[in-house]
């Protein structure tokens, strides 16, 4: 029952126009995506399943799969919009998969062990993967999962604007339910955030954020086919084009009916990440500064 790690990357990123999952930022031509692995690795995690494109297959598999398969037990999962439960179809002019929610459920055949589920192009640090194997490796049973959240002021971006889910945890570190903010700006007084676009309050900079890294037990595949089905009659027919089936609603569902725990474990790192073209010199310089800093080698792999 070695954990396994999910490292969901079907998606484009619009925002930065191009396949970030596969752009170089590291000093040795490292993509975010091989931090990750460099530092699940060393946490403990053997087992890896990337879920992708048909599209874009080949240049993934030529940027990371086949170093990645030199270290780590390599599978590939992948996510299209037919990909759905009999009796329902895909609408009229929808062009986007289903979201994070369904991205997992497409991983469902490979997963037959305790799971931790990240984003492709979000450098998370050190820190998370250990906490993440930790509680993998001695999950307690059904129903009791895990996030690793980050301190809102170190998930900002200096170049525009961010969307996070704000997470309210009671005393003893257990998640009540996300908050999704979808504008959220750095500025000179901390966070701020906008709902209509122009009036903007201030959110503490300590407020901890979830940025999709999240650990389950595989009896979550059920209860997250079971709130597809219901997200496919009751949500997507409102806004059939762009509704997407997100990992943390699925998960304040079950909170909200008792019927699972998530525990909140903080990591202290800086999130990094290329949620724009700008955004990419900063990695950059962050990755060096890392590297100076011996945190990683260069080259990473070896």
């Amino acid at each position: 029952m070695e954990p396994i790690l999910v490292i969901m990357a079907a998606g484009m990123g619009s925002r930065y126009g191009g396949m970030k999952q596969i752009d170089p930022v590291g000093p040795n031509g490292e993509v975010i995506l091989d931090y990750s692995l460099f530092d699940a690795k060393r946490a403990g995690f053997r087992r890896v399943i990337f879920l992708i494109k048909h599209e874009m297959e080949q240049a993934f598999r030529d940027a990371v799969g086949r170093h990645a398969e030199e270290y780590m037990d390599v599978s590939y999962a992948f996510q299209e919009k037919d990909m759905l439960p009999d009796g329902f179809t895909v609408p009229e002019n929808r062009v986007k998969p289903w979201g994070t929610g369904h991205a997992v459920l497409c991983c469902k055949d490979l997963i037959d062990a305790p799971f931790a589920a990240i984003n492709a192009d979000d450098y998370y640090g050190p820190d998370a993967f250990q906490k993440a194997y930790a509680f993998l490796s001695a999950a307690a049973g059904q129903g009791r999962y895990m996030m690793v959240g980050y301190r809102l002021k170190n998930t900002v971006s200096s170049t525009g604007y961010v969307s996070r889910g704000v997470c309210e945890a009671d005393e003893n570190g257990f998640l009540q339910g996300i908050r999704e903010i979808v504008h959220i700006v750095s500025s000179s007084d901390g966070p701020l955030y906008t709902e209509d676009g122009e009036n903007y309050r201030r959110l503490s900079g300590d407020s901890v954020v979830s940025m999709n890294l999240w650990g389950f037990t595989p009896d979550f595949l059920q209860e997250l086919e079971t709130g597809f089905r219901t997200f496919l009659k009751e949500e997507m027919p409102l806004n059939p084009v762009k509704a997407e089936y997100y990992l943390p609603f699925a998960v304040n569902g079950l909170i909200t009916s008792g019927r699972a725990s998530v525990q909140v474990l903080t990591s202290g790192d800086r999130w990094w990440g290329v949620t724009y073209q700008e955004d990419k010199p900063l990695v950059q310089q962050a990755m060096i500064r890392l590297r100076d800093e011996g945190v990683y080698p260069a080259p990473l792999w070896k």
